[in-house]
């Protein structure tokens, strides 16, 4: 899984490199900088002074000394002064000025807390976007295991908006299910007109927030017919849907012989598509050689998700590897959510799959 996020002390990663949130001044600083420090040893505050001040937006780059990691990486993220002096540009440099420090040393593996979300105030939910778009971006480019180390759980969100429609989905459908089979279909009813009305009365469309997400997540009041849903990308692809749902009733074809030739009707290449699953190289060529391969569940659901496909093409494809998606399982609704609003970025989902507490997409 070249993406993972992780709750842990950054300073107890067994990487190549750890990021550091480093002062602009060779100086030690409060929260991560000064856990680092303290578990490196002096030197490193020495090398550190040798570097001299490092700019706002830049890296510099040290050994870890006495720290599990090989290497610190000093990166200097902006204070927030109200999203107007270039603060979302300075954060992505960090993030990637970053990872090109660590490429160019050899780093196969490389530690991040969340940039400039602590004390130099940077709205987290803006943060975090920041930092998945960078590391999306280089994983399309390169090789390395990039880890998001959480050291507290309950700041770490991609967007409140998200979250809470999200969360009145799987009231929807996953608490549904449950009081369906416990109470029966009219009690269940009474209780998800309930909610519904609860769930308008709270909810708020917020457009500041996770801007990638305004034109996919659903207002209050929004129509929910087939026809108003965001269509997925694929749809607009070369070869059409109908062809596409004709490839799929081929029940003689396996998981494997299914995926492959999915890849070659959606014209992108396989790195394309093992990256945007959260899959290595080393993984997918296992796939690809093997016709009676048996992908775990949540391999199998990335691969759908980085083929952009709609429900009943996710369930075919899955199923061919004898997994199903059901209203009984809150990790299945969080996927179907995000299939039916057309949102296929793995990094994202993941994130909000590790916010409530369900294991992740790749491998």
């Amino acid at each position: 899984m070249p993406f993972e996020i992780i709750r842990n002390d950054i300073t107890n990663m067994q990487v190549d490199a750890i990021v550091n949130t480093a002062n602009p001044r060779p100086v030690v600083g409060s929260g991560c900088d000064t856990g680092i420090h303290e578990k490196a040893g002096p030197r490193l505050l020495e090398a550190r002074k040798a570097i001299g001040d490092i700019r706002f937006g830049q890296c510099a780059i040290t050994p870890g000394f006495d720290l599990a990691a090989k290497y610190v990486i000093h990166a200097v993220g902006p204070v927030w002064l109200g999203g107007t002096h270039g603060e979302e540009n300075l954060l992505r440099s960090c993030y990637e000025n970053a990872l090109q420090l660590a490429l160019e040393n050899g780093c196969e593996s490389i530690a991040f807390p969340l940039l400039s979300a602590g004390n130099y105030g940077f709205p987290k939910d803006r943060a975090l976007q920041i930092a998945l778009n960078a590391f999306s971006g280089f994983l399309m480019q390169h090789e390395m295991q990039i880890y998001l180390v959480v050291f507290n759980k309950e700041v770490f969100r991609l967007s409140e908006k998200l979250f809470h429609s999200v969360s009145s989905y799987i009231d929807e459908n996953y608490i549904a299910a449950k009081e369906e089979a416990e109470y029966g279909e009219e009690r269940r009813r009474i209780f998800r007109a309930a909610r519904r009305a609860r769930a308008e009365s709270e909810m708020l469309c917020e457009a500041t927030i996770a801007p990638e997400f305004n034109d996919t997540l659903p207002c209050p009041g929004a129509d929910f017919s087939v026809s108003a849903r965001p269509r997925p990308s694929m749809a607009k692809a070369s070869s059409p849907k109908d062809d596409l749902t004709e490839l799929l009733k081929k029940t003689d074809a396996g998981f494997s012989e299914t995926l492959l030739k999915l890849i070659d009707q959606s014209g992108k290449k396989d790195s394309q598509i093992y990256t945007r699953a959260n899959l290595t190289r080393q993984h997918f060529s296992k796939i690809r050689n093997n016709p009676n391969y048996k992908p775990t569940k949540a391999t199998a659901l990335a691969l759908a998700i980085a083929l952009e496909l709609d429900l009943e093409q996710t369930k075919d494809l899955i199923g061919r590897a004898g997994y199903a998606l059901t209203d009984s399982s809150k990790f299945d609704v969080i996927i179907k959510y995000f299939i039916e609003h057309g949102i296929y970025d793995v990094m994202s989902i993941n994130v909000i799959l590790y916010d409530f507490d369900q294991a992740t997409l790749g491998a």
